[in-house]
């Protein structure tokens, strides 16, 4: 492995769909925050929108920027090649016509020292995954019903 990628941290995605096209950038000042931390490196970001006839566009950032997003534009340019146009299409056929989503690939940089160390004493990774927040309060409520019974 080279320098660069061998305190590399898992890498993870997300896609966010908004209703109504309705992105209001409430979230974007934070994802700045957490790359100005250090805790993740963005490595892809795309918007697109789904009209009402299922035509899928792509957002340009400096439109969002427009809008009053400036915190965007530290993003402009950003694509590490791991997005592409099969992945971009997979995320526009699950898309509500009428909506747009955000399409973010990032490296979970808190966790490269941890992971180099990891590796290099051998171990690898054999599972993995996300606990979605319904499913962890759906969890609690039925201990805590349980624990009243």
């Amino acid at each position: 492995m080279s320098s660069e990628t061998d305190e590399t941290g898992p890498i993870d995605y997300l896609v966010v769909e908004f209703p109504g096209n309705r992105m209001t950038g409430e979230g974007l000042p934070l994802l700045v925050d957490l790359v100005d931390r250090g805790i993740i490196r963005i490595l892809d970001l795309v918007f697109v929108r789904k009209d009402q006839d299922g035509t899928v566009t792509g957002v340009e950032l400096s439109e969002l920027t427009g809008d009053g997003h400036d915190e965007l534009a530290v993003f402009e340019g950003v694509s590490s090649g791991l997005l592409g146009r099969d992945d971009i299409d997979e995320v526009s056929a699950v898309l509500e016509p009428g909506s747009a989503a955000g399409i973010v690939i990032y490296e979970n940089a808190w966790a490269g020292p941890f992971a180099a160390a990891l590796r290099r004493s051998g171990g690898r990774l054999v599972a993995g995954g996300r606990i979605p927040v319904q499913e962890l309060l759906a969890s609690l409520d039925a201990a805590e019903a349980g624990s009243r019974a």
